[in-house]
């Protein structure tokens, strides 16, 4: 019975703490990771992981990335395209090097910088979500940090594949060639099923109409894909996500009587108060209780040194990617600060990188500080830029 008394305690808690953080506009994410370290082994050692809490904590992994497939717009580049691609591919490339030239710098190894740069590549799209729901920008600007944002969650996803294959051995460029073609082709023909299936086919709609259905529908199609990602040697998140993505394409559907969109709305409401009221959380606070490295190895200078490759990455990559689009230094500032947050897949990627043993405790613990710290702080640069521009 400890791990229900530890799991009341932890929810209790992580609740509370987001509870007070958001009357001061902190993203809960920092509210939740935070409660694991306080009550975990770095701190108090009240709890410390068990296989319960990372049962848990997986499947709570599992759910989030449906959720984020479900709330992703594939549409949403469509008006800038180009643009948005650009802009994330830059973004990406910058902060992938910054992030990998500060790792090798400290001695950590090509495979650990190599996993640190990839994970710093990607903006947390929920991050950037709430920076425009709460700051006015313009629609061009708006629309190109959404888009950009959605393509890096699906660099992100390759990115994925790639770390995982090189989990199961030396990463040789024939076999990067052929977990490339692998994962291209997974994602391939996720998209086409999507294309084909549920914007397009009208069997479907017989399966939406009913919300219990639907709702069981979602979840079988979740884990099947997850488990064919990692029967192809890919991650269960990358099938988590791509269902979620695949089953939001219903919003794009030519329905006169807007059914699939209601329904799609009903859906992402019901589990939205199951997943961030429980799962979510559950996920995050693990990860907190992960965070266990010893003191003298915390490396205050490389902490500060991660945080400026993931601010200046971005900033230099996706402001470089929108100027050359012929956009305004002041907007591309904006965008380059926009997408600067760090959120749920980054944690993703840490967690597991150290449980394959790709990354040590001590880098493990930087990161999770530095994309605490992004999350915290991008709405506030966000903020205060856009103030100073428009004075």
């Amino acid at each position: 019975m400890y791990y229900l008394m530890a799991l009341a305690i932890l929810l209790v808690v992580a609740k509370s703490t987001e509870w007070v953080f958001e009357k001061i506009e902190v993203h809960p994410i920092i509210a939740h990771v935070l409660t694991g370290i306080l009550l975990g082994p770095f701190l108090l050692g009240v709890i410390q992981p068990s296989e319960e809490l990372k049962v848990l904590a997986d499947f709570g992994l599992i759910m989030m990335m449906l959720y984020m497939g479900l709330t992703s717009n594939f549409s949403a580049i469509a008006q800038n395209t180009k643009k948005a691609v650009v802009v994330a591919a830059l973004g990406v490339a910058f902060s992938f090097l910054f992030g990998f030239l500060t790792v090798v710098f400290f001695g950590k190894g090509i495979a650990a910088a190599v996993f640190v740069g990839a994970t710093l590549g990607n903006t947390a799209i929920e991050v950037t979500s709430g920076v425009l729901l709460k700051e006015r920008t313009k629609r061009e600007v708006s629309s190109i940090l959404m888009g950009a944002a959605f393509v890096d969650d699906i660099i992100a996803v390759y990115l994925i594949g790639i770390i995982t294959g090189m989990t199961h051995g030396s990463l040789t460029a024939s076999t990067l060639g052929e977990l490339t073609v692998k994962i291209a082709l997974f994602i391939m023909v996720t998209l086409m099923i999507s294309e084909y299936v549920f914007k397009r086919s009208r069997w479907f709609y017989s399966i939406v109409r009913n919300l219990n259905v639907f709702f069981t529908f979602t979840l079988i199609l979740t884990f099947t894909l997850a488990i064919a990602a990692e029967q192809v040697g890919l991650n269960q998140i990358i099938g988590a996500y791509l269902a979620g993505l695949t089953i939001s394409r219903l919003r794009e559907r030519k329905d006169p009587m807007v059914v699939t969109r209601i329904k799609l709305n009903e859906l992402i409401e019901d589990l939205q108060v199951v997943l961030t009221e429980f799962f979510i959380p559950l996920f995050f606070v693990y990860v907190g209780l992960m965070f266990n490295p010893p003191v003298k190895d915390i490396k205050p200078l490389m902490i500060l040194l991660l945080y400026t490759a993931a601010v200046l990455g971005k900033l230099l990559g996706c402001g470089l990617g929108a100027k050359l689009f012929g956009l305004s230094w002041r907007d591309a500032t904006a965008i380059g600060i926009g997408m600067g947050g760090r959120g749920s897949l980054e944690m993703a990627i840490l967690t597991f990188g150290l449980s394959v043993g790709i990354i040590g405790q001590t880098l493990f613990a930087s990161v999770v500080v530095v994309s605490m710290l992004t999350a915290l702080t991008t709405p506030m640069f966000f903020k205060r830029y856009l103030k100073w521009a428009k004075a």
